[in-house]
C-alpha cells in the first residue's frame, strides 16, 4: 500500500502546474508520461476513440511547441525542441497510417467494431446488460465463422498475402481484448457469467479458428507463412526516412549499400587470398565456419572476447568505460525456439547466446555451430556488450534520460555497427580468419538495407530475401530464414534493418567531420559526446555537437555522398 499523502509534511504538497512546463526537458518528460497514461487507458486495438484521444494530445503538444520562441533557445534546447516536434509529427502520421491499414481489413474483420465497443464501454465503467452482451458475443462468433467459410470457399482469393497476414495479427489482438473484457466481470457478476460465459467461449473459439485460417491463407502458396510480412510501400518509406532527417530515397540507399558491398567484397577477396583460397571467398568462408567451439565452451569464448575488446579500447583511450559497466553485464543462453527467430546473438546488459542445444535436430545443430563460429563472434560480442549495446544501455539513464522518448535504431544499432567498422580499421582482427568473420557481418548489414527496402517497396518477397542472404552473404539457410522472419514479423519498424549500416555510416561521416588534425575533438571526446546525447537521430546528434545552434531543418545532411 502506498503511504497516505497526509503523512507528508504540508510543505512538500506543492500543487502540480496546470499546464505542461516551458522547459524542453520537462516538456519531454511530461509528454512521455501523458502518452503512457493515455496508452494504458485507451488500450483497445483498432479503436477510433483511442486514435482520436491520442491525436488530441499530439495536436495540443504541437500547438504548445509552436508557441515557444525557437530563436530564443540555446543549442541544447533547440535540439530538444526539434526532437519533440519531429516526434509529434511522426506520431500523428503513424496514427493516420494505422487507421488506413485497419480500414483495409474491414471485410475480413466485420466483428471488430463490436469487440472494440465492448472494451471501450468497460474502460468507461458503463453498466453492462448481460443479455445484450451475450447476444453481442454470439454475433461475433457468427461473423467470424462466416469469414472463415468465405476463406474456404475462395471468396478472398484475390487478396494479396499481406492482408490476411495483417488480419491474423489483428484477430489475435481483438481476441485478447475480448478475453480481457469477459474476465473483468466473470465470477464477480453472477448474472453476467450466467448469460455470457457460453457465448463468449464460442466467440473465442471462432476467433481462434479464424486466426488460423487467415494464417493458412497468407501462406496459401505453400511457403512459410511467417515469411510473408506486410510491406508499407515507397511513400511510407520516404516518410519514415524524413522522420530520421535522411534526405535519400530508398533507391539511393540501396545504391549506397551496394557501394559498401563492393568494398567488403574486395576486402574479403584479399583475406581469402591470404588463406590460400585465391579469390574464392565462399571457400574461405566455409573454412571459417568450421572453426567453432565444442558444445559447452561457447560462454568462455564470449567472456574472453568481451574482455579483449574492453582492453583494446582502454589501451587506445578511445572512450570512457565506467567500472560499473565492466562489472555488471551478464550472459544467458537462447533456447531452440528462440533461435528460430534469433539465430545469432542478442545483447545489452545480458548477452544472449545462440548455440546448439541437446534438443535440436542434427542438421539444426550443425547449422547453429557454423553460424556461431569463433571468428563470427569477434564482431558480435563487442557489438552487443562494450562498446556496443550494453554501454549504450548503461549511459541512457545517466545522460539526458528524457531523450529516451525519441529512441531510434539509427543511434542504437548505428553506434554498434560504427564500432564494428572502427575496430576493424584499428586492427582488432588477428588474422584473415578474423577479418572474414568481421566482414561477414558487415556484408550482412549491407544486405539488410537491400533486402528490407526492396521488401517494403513491394519488389521482393520474404523467400527471395532468404535466398539473397544465402547467396550474397553466405548465411546458413536456417539463419537466413530466422533473420528474415524477425525482420518481417512486425516487431521492428520498417527501417530497423537498414538502420544498422546507415546509422554507422552517419556516425563515420560525423567522426570525419569532427575528429581531424587541429580539431579539439579527440577520439575519446567524440565517442563520449555521441553516447551522452542518448538515443536520437544522428542528424540531431550532429546538430548537438555543432558550434552554432541549429535551425529548424536538419534534413540537408548528405552523409553518404562521396
Amino acid at each position: 500500500m502506498r503511504p497516505l499523502a497526509c503523512a507528508l509534511p504540508l510543505l512538500l504538497l506543492a500543487p502540480l502546474p496546470a499546464q505542461a512546463p516551458a522547459d524542453l526537458r520537462q516538456r519531454a518528460e511530461w509528454f512521455a508520461a501523458d502518452l503512457a497514461d493515455l496508452g494504458r487507458r485507451y488500450d483497445q486495438p483498432m479503436s477510433g476513440e483511442r486514435r482520436a484521444r491520442l491525436g488530441d494530445r499530439l495536436r495540443q503538444e504541437q500547438r504548445d511547441l509552436q508557441a515557444l520562441d525557437f530563436t530564443a533557445l540555446d543549442r541544447e534546447r533547440r535540439v530538444d525542441w526539434l526532437l519533440l516536434d519531429n516526434h509529434v509529427r511522426s506520431a500523428m502520421r503513424r496514427l493516420d497510417a494505422e487507421a488506413a491499414r485497419d480500414a483495409a481489413l474491414h471485410g475480413l474483420l466485420p466483428f471488430a467494431d463490436t469487440i472494440v465497443s465492448l472494451g471501450e464501454a468497460r474502460r468507461r465503467l458503463e453498466p453492462v446488460d448481460p443479455e445484450g452482451a451475450a447476444a453481442a458475443c454470439a454475433g461475433i462468433a457468427g461473423r467470424a465463422a462466416e469469414v472463415r467459410a468465405g476463406l474456404q470457399q475462395g471468396k478472398f482469393d484475390a487478396l494479396p498475402p499481406a492482408l490476411p497476414a495483417r488480419a491474423a495479427q489483428r484477430v489475435r489482438d481483438l481476441r485478447g481484448a475480448l478475453r480481457g473484457w469477459f474476465e473483468f466481470r466473470d465470477g464477480y457478476d453472477p448474472l453476467f457469467s450466467w448469460w455470457v460465459a457460453a457465448p463468449w467461449a464460442a466467440a473465442d473459439q471462432a476467433l481462434g479458428e479464424l486466426q488460423e485460417a487467415l494464417r493458412r491463407k497468407a501462406s496459401a502458396g505453400g511457403g512459410d507463412g511467417s515469411l510473408v510480412g506486410d510491406p508499407i510501400g515507397e511513400a511510407a518509406l520516404r516518410q519514415e526516412l524524413a522522420a530520421e532527417w535522411i534526405p535519400y530515397s530508398p533507391a539511393e540507399l540501396v545504391a549506397v549499400a551496394e557501394r559498401e558491398f563492393a568494398w567488403c567484397d574486395a576486402e574479403l577477396a584479399a583475406a581469402a587470398r591470404e588463406q590460400g583460397c585465391g579469390d574464392d571467398w565462399r571457400r574461405a568462408l566455409e573454412l571459417v565456419k568450421q572453426r567453432h567451439r565444442a558444445p559447452g565452451e561457447q560462454p568462455q569464448l564470449v567472456a574472453d572476447l568481451a574482455r579483449e575488446a574492453i582492453d583494446f579500447l582502454e589501451q587506445r583511450d578511445l572512450l570512457t568505460i565506467p567500472p560499473l559497466a565492466k562489472e555488471c553485464w551478464r550472459m544467458a543462453m537462447l533456447g531452440p525456439e528462440a533461435q528460430k527467430v534469433n539465430p545469432f546473438f542478442l545483447g545489452g546488459e545480458t548477452i544472449r547466446l545462440s548455440f546448439p542445444t541437446a534438443a535440436m535436430g542434427h542438421d539444426e545443430k550443425l547449422q547453429s555451430l557454423r553460424s556461431n563460429n569463433e571468428h563470427f563472434c569477434r564482431a558480435t560480442v563487442h557489438h552487443e556488450l562494450i562498446p556496443g549495446h550494453w554501454l549504450q544501455e548503461f549511459a541512457e539513464p545517466r545522460h539526458r534520460p528524457w531523450r529516451r522518448l525519441f529512441a531510434t535504431p539509427f543511434w542504437t544499432e548505428g553506434w554498434a555497427l560504427y564500432w564494428e567498422m572502427r575496430l576493424y580499421d584499428l586492427g582488432l582482427a588477428h588474422g584473415p580468419e578474423d577479418r572474414i568473420g568481421m566482414l561477414y557481418w558487415r556484408k550482412h548489414r549491407c544486405a539488410r538495407i537491400v533486402f528490407s527496402l526492396n521488401f517494403h517497396l513491394g519488389a521482393w518477397s520474404g523467400p527471395r530475401c532468404v535466398d539473397y542472404l544465402v547467396e550474397r552473404v553466405g548465411h546458413e539457410r536456417a539463419a537466413a530464414e530466422g533473420e528474415v522472419r524477425r525482420s518481417l514479423g512486425g516487431g521492428y519498424g520498417p527501417l530497423y534493418q537498414a538502420a544498422y549500416m546507415l546509422g554507422g555510416l552517419q556516425l563515420r561521416a560525423l567522426h570525419r567531420e569532427l575528429v581531424r588534425p587541429g580539431s579539439p575533438w579527440t577520439e575519446k571526446r567524440f565517442h563520449d559526446a555521441v553516447l551522452h546525447q542518448n538515443s536520437i537521430p544522428i542528424a540531431a546528434v550532429r546538430a548537438a555537437l555543432a558550434d552554432a545552434p541549429p535551425g529548424k531543418d536538419l534534413s540537408g545532411w548528405r552523409f553518404a555522398d562521396g
